[in-house]
């Protein structure tokens, strides 16, 4: 590994324990019920909904972010983190690697086209929350920082592949 990838690693660490060393419990049930959000079970059906609906570009660029997520994940390998000493996960992870997060990817592929389309105001909300899926997963203790920023780029890239906005 190069030397400034280990140096953002570290970064990666010390914001991630940071954020779960300040951990409340009254959030704790929130971060839990959003993280939710971006399981296959709630991103799939609503994004065949929308298909079905006349929209197909959430579910366009849903399929396209979740096949970099997965090649991704598979090429580089990055274990889930390691937090401090009496800290866990509050969620079980959903496989063995965390780089990029898939969560985040998929709930952004959701958000960007609709927030296109959308009312300002409705589009704030369908961006704000995905963004809060994407805080949750670290939160919760099974993502970096740099998993979600990595998954929501690859969910920027997914949208752009669809045509749905131009660069």
């Amino acid at each position: 590994m190069t030397s400034w990838m280990l140096r953002l690693g570290r970064h990666d660490e010390r914001l991630l324990h940071a954020l779960v060393l300040c951990r409340r419990r009254r959030l704790d049930g929130t971060m839990h019920a959003l993280t939710l959000l971006g399981d296959a079970s709630a991103v799939v059906p609503l994004a065949l909904l929308l298909l079905l609906g006349g929209i197909p570009e959430p579910a366009c660029t849903v399929i396209i972010s979740h096949l970099a997520v997965q090649a991704l994940k598979r090429a580089i390998r990055r274990p889930r983190p390691q937090l401090p000493v009496g800290i866990e996960s509050l969620v079980a992870a959903p496989d063995h690697f965390s780089f990029p997060s898939g969560h985040s990817a998929a709930t952004l592929s959701l958000a960007l086209p609709l927030a296109v389309a959308l009312p300002l105001p409705f589009a704030l909300g369908a961006l704000g929350l995905a963004g809060l899926v994407g805080a949750s997963r670290c939160y919760l203790g099974v993502h970096y920082p740099g998993d979600v920023l990595a998954g929501w780029a690859l969910a920027v890239l997914g949208v752009v592949a669809a045509g749905c906005i131009h660069l």
